[in-house]
């Protein structure tokens, strides 16, 4: 009974109990007291299941050199570990490719799944934080949606995020951050994420705290 309460809780934005009794995310708080009631008027939609939301985020780094070079790869685990706040699995080869020397095992990328607190804590050092650091940057690309209501960025380098420490750095490498959000509507997930921050090509950043 519990358990459905809190999937009950997520689907309305909101989170299960035990994390309610935490610190609620700055990101988290701004989707419940700004973001839900503009995309609800905005879309004109009554049912509260309807509103869109992030559901998840997948990051994803390949490191295709990793096979011969072990510190590479425990270098972007632990830069991965830093960024998210979440260990990553290191993914590996299901089958051999002999044009590539690849063999079955090989790692061939690193990946992190957030939900939740965290999702929404890595979002908002995201939107906030890393990406205005971006050189010449001038805002996120509108067509990288799939169709489906989910967003990819691709990042080209990691020391964007403040978290890592240039002087440390391995070799500077890029990520994949996707989106996924409730709806399978462009539109929609494009106003959600607009109303939560994310600086697209054209527009005026919407801040934090505040919607538009």
């Amino acid at each position: 009974m519990a358990k459905k309460k809190g999937q009950k809780a997520e689907a309305e934005g909101q989170e299960p109990k035990a994390m309610a009794e935490k610190r609620v995310p700055r990101l988290l708080a701004h989707y419940r007291e700004q973001v839900r009631p503009t995309l609800a008027e905005q879309f004109g939609l009554t049912n509260p299941h309807r509103i869109p939301m992030v559901e998840k985020v997948v990051v994803n780094v390949g490191v295709g050199e990793a096979a011969n070079d072990q510190k590479l790869l425990q270098s972007v685990v632990t830069e991965m570990s830093m960024i998210t706040g979440q260990k990553p699995v290191v993914n590996r080869a299901r089958r051999a490719i002999s044009n590539f020397s690849l063999r079955v095992g090989m790692p061939v990328g690193v990946s992190v799944t957030l939900r939740r607190a965290r999702m929404y804590e890595f979002l908002d050092r995201l939107v906030s934080v890393a990406i205005p650091r971006i050189r010449d940057f001038r805002g996120l690309p509108t067509r990288s949606f799939d169709g489906r209501g989910n967003y990819t960025v691709g990042v080209k380098e990691q020391i964007i995020f403040p978290e890592i420490d240039y002087d440390k750095v391995h070799e500077v490498h890029g990520m994949d951050i996707t989106i996924v959000t409730t709806t399978d509507k462009d539109d929609e997930a494009y106003a959600l994420l607009r109303q939560m921050g994310f600086p697209f090509r054209g527009e005026t950043p919407i801040q934090i705290g505040t919607a538009a």
